[in-house]
């Protein structure tokens, strides 16, 4: 496959990157940090919150390769952190725009190759704390990410009669540079939010190799049709979605919805 992957330069971005590269797929890796270039691994230095910067770089990598078979979203900021209304509001916006419009952008730039694409092409986007549930003090982050997901739910619907699939995916609680920014920003995180951010780095944090596992199988021909759904890697059970497929296609599952007492089944 050919993959487009951003936020390579550290975190999860960077491990599925090395991943897939050892597994013998091409990756072109796009990061705001230059990265060293190896063998089926190609780099480019790009904000994904500049949308002509990665505009450019889609337009480079489509001289390079005929098409894209799966978009990989990594890219992203923890940004403001601390109540809302003490938060500097061109922050909180800047936040919202490198995490949320970043996608946007990226996914825009890289549209056309993926349709070129000749099996049927993945995208997959990555979710985090705050967009299933409200996480205090992180109301930017969490806000951008609620937002991805919807993206992703209605890029899902506006799809559906192309060979082109869409998920995001929920890590969990992954150690990375946002876990270090949390535990240094402990006062504006609040003591709860620094406390489990220490313990997370000092266990190890949950099973990156779960993470791998999920977005195999959203780039495989086994998740093919499902899309528009937020799927965790850590607690659902994706590895028996291939016989649930159809089921999980028609279902509102694994989806932002409002619950009321009046909900049916």
């Amino acid at each position: 496959m050919n993959l487009v992957i951003t936020g390579t330069s550290s975190g999860i971005g960077q491990v599925l990157a090395q991943h897939f590269v050892a597994s013998g797929h091409g990756v072109w890796g796009l990061a705001r940090r230059p990265q060293p270039a190896i063998d089926r691994f190609r780099t480019g230095v790009c904000d994904v919150g500049d949308r002509r910067a990665v505009e450019q770089a889609a337009i480079a990598i489509a001289a390079q390769w005929p098409h894209v078979d799966g978009l990989i979203c990594c890219a992203g900021t923890q940004g403001a952190i601390g109540p809302a209304m003490t938060v500097p509001p061109d922050h909180w916006a800047a936040t919202v725009h490198a995490n949320l419009a970043g996608t946007f952008f990226t996914i825009h730039a890289f549209f056309a190759a993926l349709q070129r694409c000749p099996r049927r092409a993945k995208v997959v986007c990555f979710s985090g704390g705050g967009a299933a549930a409200a996480r205090e003090n992180f109301s930017a982050y969490g806000v951008a990410k609620t937002g991805i997901v919807r993206l992703v739910e209605t890029l899902a619907v506006e799809w559906r009669k192309l060979p082109l699939d869409i998920n995001a995916v929920a890590p969990g609680a992954i150690n990375t540079a946002m876990t270090e920014q949390i535990v240094r920003a402990s006062a504006a995180a609040g003591e709860k939010e620094a406390a489990a951010a220490l313990k997370q780095l000092e266990t190890g944090g949950q099973s990156l190799d779960k993470v791998i596992g999920l977005v195999e199988f959203l780039l495989s021909p086994e998740s093919d049709t499902l899309s528009g759904k937020l799927l965790s890697a850590q607690w659902d059970d994706w590895k028996n979605f291939p016989a649930r497929r159809e089921e999980l296609v028609k279902s509102d599952i694994y989806t932002l919805r409002r619950i009321t007492e009046n909900t049916r089944p």
